[in-house]
């Protein structure tokens, strides 16, 4: 494990722990004697949890840990740990389609109603590392373009003034096929995550179905001790 990542983890296992009085962390000079590391790896896992949402830098003052973060579970992967002006995607086909009786279960719809489905790939600092397939119901979407699917689906989708609440995401080991061995600039049969998720409105519709390929992919999650869970499972 890299020292930056060691250091990440590490810090994010103190703040759960609330170890930080009144939620601020010791300053950079005093981290770096800490983990016995350089000034430099700890700007860098620094600049890493403030990224991805753990914690905020304030100029003269110090770094200090989101209120309300050890109230949620905390979740962060290749992607999201990236600034969305890192992140670009490109389009590679749009079209409309009939829904099959698959689709027709997962959105709700009549039986052959239209749904769209689209590809495209995610390029974080200027390299491709995923590849996407997406369906979403035409009806909800009547006017889904290139631009849309480029920019960002969830400001889209806010913007039809629809509210989402969540996401159901399923992780499976894979390999990369032929065709998007290609796409991604690797060998057919490279080692790569399948990332699947279910997109939800509050209404409980789900609005997006996506399929990812995934290289280069890591996933790092907290999830605290459940004794009554734990218990239950044994019994």
């Amino acid at each position: 494990m890299k020292k930056t990542e060691f250091i990440i983890q590490d810090l994010l296992s103190k703040i759960y722990q609330k170890q930080f009085p009144n939620g601020k962390l010791p300053d950079q000079r005093t981290l770096a004697e800490m983990y016995q590391v350089s000034r430099y790896t700890i700007q860098e896992s620094i600049k890493n949890l403030n990224e991805i949402g753990v914690i905020k830098v304030v100029q003269g003052s110090g770094m200090y840990v989101y209120d309300n973060l050890q109230k949620n579970p905390l979740i962060f992967n290749s992607l999201t740990r990236t600034p969305y002006d890192r992140i670009s995607s490109k389009m590679i086909e749009i079209s409309k389609v009939k829904s099959t009786p698959k689709d027709a279960q997962i959105f709700q719809l009549h039986p052959s109603e239209e749904i769209w489905i689209f590809q495209r790939v995610r390029i974080v600092d200027f390299k491709i590392e995923q590849i996407e397939v997406s369906k979403m119901p035409v009806s909800l979407f009547p006017d889904l373009s290139k631009e849309h699917v480029e920019h960002s689906i969830q400001e889209y989708v806010q913007s039809r003034g629809y509210e989402i609440s969540h996401y159901i995401t399923s992780y499976t080991p894979t390999a990369v096929t032929k065709e998007h061995a290609k796409l991604l600039l690797c060998k057919k049969g490279t080692p790569a995550m399948k990332i699947a998720n279910r997109c939800l409105l509050h209404v409980g519709r789900v609005y997006e179905y996506s399929e990812l390929t995934a290289i280069d992919y890591t996933c790092t999650y907290i999830t605290p001790f459940d004794k009554e869970m734990h218990q239950a499972r044994q019994s």
